[in-house]
């Protein structure tokens, strides 16, 4: 990844020298936020990769998004990405279903 050019840098300096932010980093942050508020794209794109590799979970990953579960599930598929669904094991489904069964 590059880095900022010097005349970012300069900027960036800038707006914390003169109060608008206590840090570089907050500058930073506040641009990134700007940025995935303007760029839906970037934003649904940042959320899946986070979900593919296990970084959030379906419901997290649509809440970064700003789309409900379900719509979240719809863009995964209409991008085909593959969903790992962890199952239990059958022994311990066999036993919750005996369970129901004999009350």
């Amino acid at each position: 990844m590059e880095t900022p050019t010097i005349g970012m840098d300069r900027k960036i300096k800038a707006l914390v020298r003169a109060g608008y932010y206590s840090s570089e980093l907050e500058v930073i942050k506040d641009a990134m936020r700007s940025l995935f508020r303007e760029n839906t794209e970037l934003k649904i794109n940042a959320a899946i990769e986070l979900y593919k590799e296990g970084e959030v979970s379906l419901g997290k990953a649509a809440e970064i998004t700003g789309v409900t579960t379900i719509e979240f599930k719809e863009i995964l598929g209409k991008r085909e990405v593959i969903r790992e669904i962890k199952a239990r094991p059958a022994e311990e489904m066999d036993r919750k279903l005996k369970n129901l069964l004999q009350t």
